[in-house]
């Protein structure tokens, strides 16, 4: 049960969000260009690293839907999801994926660990400055995404289903687009 009343039907952050539409906003916009804006990793190799955080933060809500995102990102690749987050350095992905993902296990511990090895054996295996930058990006969102839905206790349902077909969507529209599903068209401060 959440600790504070957030909105009924709306699961992990859509009812955090809901209640306060206002924040939601900027959370949404900037998820919206990590996720999916122009970038030369695919929006399926940067919800693996929001997934693969998630699964380390044990938020159940995020690696769940971030992780069905994935799949669907990857032409419903649910099984390869599953190996990144139980074990990537054996996943089928890239070997500069991987010393990202590396990167991004590092910042979700503490950022101060990254070191210039990290980052030089990324680049050396391909990983452009922007795609370095991103993925620590995306590994201090998530840590903040995932503390957010689960310090609110926000409901957190178990059915895959629900999170299979809810990624389908957001892999196909956006962020933003879905978030119009569950938002005013206007905030309005409480």
């Amino acid at each position: 049960m959440p600790h504070i009343a957030l909105p009924e039907g709306l699961p992990g952050i859509r009812g955090a969000m809901a209640f306060r539409p206002e924040t939601a906003k900027p959370l949404n916009e900037l998820v919206e260009v990590l996720l999916r804006g122009p970038n030369t990793l695919t929006p399926g190799e940067r919800e693996l690293i929001a997934t693969y955080v998630s699964s380390l933060n044990d938020c159940h809500y995020c690696q769940s839907i971030h992780g069905a995102i994935a799949a669907a990102s990857l032409n419903g690749d649910e099984a390869l999801v599953r190996r990144v987050k139980a074990d990537f350095q054996h996943a089928d992905i890239s070997e500069k994926l991987k010393a990202l993902l590396v990167i991004a296990g590092k910042v979700q511990r503490d950022g101060k660990r990254v070191t210039a090895e990290d980052v030089a054996n990324a680049r050396a295996l391909g990983a452009t400055d922007l795609e370095i930058h991103d993925t620590i990006l995306i590994a201090a969102a998530f840590c903040m995404y995932n503390r957010y839905v689960d310090g609110l206790a926000t409901t957190q349902p178990r059915d895959e289903a629900l999170y299979r077909e809810r990624g389908k969507v957001v892999a196909r529209e956006g962020y933003i687009a879905v978030s119009k599903t569950y938002l005013p068209a206007e905030p309005v401060l409480r």
